[in-house]
């Protein structure tokens, strides 16, 4: 017992760190969130409004405070409102973990399903023929999905280059993967509200990053104007890619192989057989 209330103070200074540490990384997680969004700017202001708020109080100017008090009674709904996409892309950030992961592909349906999409992007590139592919992946795309005409057909290269036929009725929209399979064509995506972007982008590559903004889905873009290609992950675009550096991202970024990563509840399951 008298061991136990000697090692009590170090046990409760441990603790205070573990607690500062959580914090510390929680705060480090919104601000990687929120980084280079509208969000990052609003915040800005309401640190300043805090501070305003604050020296109004200490220098006794009462009108101001009391304004600024009640305006940030009222402001707190307003945030909720504001920040809604950042929210749900939070939320949606947390849901990702290993916990929630869904099946894989095994390694050989993943080659072969890539092979298909290089070889499709390929001739699609060499053509100058406009295209988006964008690949599901832990978060659902089932309300872009529902958006465009659905197929559910086996990935092949020909059924690819035909869906971007131009002048044909699905030309211009995107093309969406659920696992090995294409689950619908002339889907339409949310566009990214970014500012920053070069006015060389057009539709296709706005649209790819609006959906990796919100999403964990990988995109690949074959530029109409240039045949140059593109990938978009996290709402960065890499550009001027290969077939064979485009290959080798997206095994290295499509979710993992089967045997490689599983649901932990599938885990238990093949434990308990």
């Amino acid at each position: 017992m008298n061991e136990f209330k000697e090692l009590l103070p170090y046990l409760k200074l441990w603790s205070t760190y573990l607690d500062i540490g959580i914090v510390a990384f929680i705060i480090y997680k919104l601000m990687q969130l929120i980084k280079e969004t509208r969000a990052e700017q609003l915040i800005k202001g309401i640190i300043i409004l805090l501070v305003i708020t604050k020296l109004s109080d200490v220098m006794q100017l009462h009108t101001m405070y009391w304004l600024l008090k009640n305006a940030m009674t009222v402001g707190a709904i307003a945030i909720l409102i504001i920040f809604q996409p950042e929210l749900r892309r939070a939320l949606e950030h947390i849901g990702r973990g290993k916990f929630f992961a869904k099946n894989e592909l095994q390694e050989k349906e993943l080659e072969t399903m890539l092979d298909e999409i290089i070889l499709a992007v390929s001739e699609l590139s060499k053509n100058r023929t406009g295209a988006i592919i964008a690949m599901e992946q832990d978060t659902g795309l089932n309300e872009y999905i529902e958006t465009g005409v659905r197929i559910d057909g086996v990935i092949s290269a020909g059924l690819l280059i035909n869906i971007f036929e131009p002048n044909t009725p699905l030309h211009d929209g995107a093309v969406i993967i659920r696992k090995n399979r294409i689950a619908a064509a002339g889907c339409f995506l949310p566009l990214t509200e970014s500012q920053n972007l070069s006015k060389q982008l057009g539709t296709r590559h706005r649209a790819a990053l609006g959906l990796t903004e919100i999403s964990d889905s990988l995109v690949v873009i074959v530029s109409e104007e240039t045949g140059v290609i593109s990938f978009a992950r996290e709402g960065k675009l890499s550009r001027y890619l290969d077939t064979k550096s485009l290959k080798e991202i997206l095994k290295n970024n499509y979710i993992k192989i089967e045997t490689k990563k599983q649901p932990v509840w599938s885990k238990w399951g093949a434990k308990n057989e």
